[in-house]
């Protein structure tokens, strides 16, 4: 399998971002990442005006954040045309993508804004603290069969939502990095809840704007720069074969890789999570099989503290680069990896699920 570092939902300055297509895949490159996936709101201009394709060797690929007013927002991807949403519901929007060809994640799906935020005195604009209280913006329709995956742990959304301070919005902004300790455990939970019923597709998300005011080709300054942000959260796919450089063999690559859920989330900036593997006999991140003897075996590039899961409960445990078990029973089973970084245990990868009915 070939591994391919992703950087996931992004916005240009064809919507509410301040980077040009050009400047968000040099970014891309300048940050190690393998592909870019662009989905602004309610458009695919990118893609329209030609600019999907390789960028020296960044694949920069265009797909849409679905973006009704306040919530259920889908990030779409495989699509030749924009969704009209205007008369859609959250399941609504997920049928209209599988109808058009293509696939989807819910995006921040378990975003409920910040109650803390009606009482930070330390924000001192009234409007400001309704606005951050309020930009909950979650996904309703998570047991729609027509959606493919959520995105489970959403930088922005995720990290920004645990600000409860002036200390700790200075240092969401000054060093973002080091508030990414884990995904709430709410999204873990709703999500192996989710699995249980049917294969539901994790990734991770940025949601980046890189914020600042753009001035001519350029934004003196930035707050959450795209160089920057392009090293937290990543999903890593897993291809069957090695980029060739031509645009629609290569997209077609990686969204079958998404799409079936052949696919882990790492946080690169902790250590690089290149190499990581999750198989049951040889089968991989996604697959679907009968229950029975199998023996899982989880592999990482450094040494990290390994978990594996069975429906969300922790069935073997240790300290490496691999863990193996041998289960029977019938389960959704994933992988976790940690480290240790500023003092602290931090979520390092977290696999997609294998699932032995």
């Amino acid at each position: 399998m070939h591994d391919l570092a992703c950087v996931v939902h992004l916005h240009s300055t064809y919507s509410d971002g301040t980077g040009t297509v050009k400047q968000i895949a040099k970014a891309g490159r300048r940050a190690g990442a393998d592909v870019v996936l662009l989905t602004d709101h309610d458009t695919l201009a990118a893609k329209h005006n030609g600019e999907e394709g390789w960028y020296g060797d960044v694949l920069l690929l265009v797909g849409e954040e679905v973006s009704p007013r306040r919530r259920n927002h889908y990030l779409a991807f495989g699509i030749d045309k924009e969704i009209d949403h205007s008369q859609l519901d959250a399941a609504g929007i997920c049928s209209a993508v599988r109808a058009a060809g293509g696939f989807g994640f819910a995006a921040h799906p378990f975003s409920r804004g910040s109650e803390r935020f009606k009482r930070a005195g330390w924000v001192p604009n009234a409007r400001a603290r309704r606005a951050l209280a309020s930009r909950g913006m979650p996904f309703d329709a998570l047991d729609c069969d027509a959606l493919d995956g959520i995105e489970l742990w959403s930088f922005v959304n995720d990290t920004g939502e645990s600000v409860s301070s002036a200390g700790e919005m200075l240092r969401f902004v000054v060093t973002p990095g080091r508030m990414l300790d884990h995904p709430p455990r709410r999204n873990m939970q709703a999500w192996d809840e989710l699995c249980r019923r049917r294969p539901v597709v994790a990734i991770g998300g940025l949601d980046a704007h890189q914020f600042g005011k753009r001035i001519g080709p350029v934004v003196p300054l930035r707050i959450m720069g795209y160089h920057r942000s392009f090293r937290f959260i990543r999903t890593h796919v897993l291809c069957e074969v090695a980029p060739t450089g031509e645009l629609e063999h290569d997209r077609d690559r990686v969204y079958a890789a998404l799409r079936s859920g052949r696919c882990y989330i790492a946080v690169d900036s902790l250590a690089p999570a290149r190499g990581f593997s999750f198989e049951a006999d040889g089968l991989p991140m996604g697959a679907e099989a009968p229950a029975g003897h199998r023996r899982l075996t989880v592999r990482t590039p450094s040494d990290a503290k390994l978990r594996l899961l069975c429906d969300g409960r922790e069935i073997a445990g240790g300290v490496g680069r691999a863990l193996e078990a041998d289960v029977e029973a019938p389960g959704v089973y994933r992988a976790e990896a940690l480290r240790r970084s500023h003092g602290r245990e931090r979520t390092w990868i977290l696999s997609n699920p294998i699932y032995l009915r």
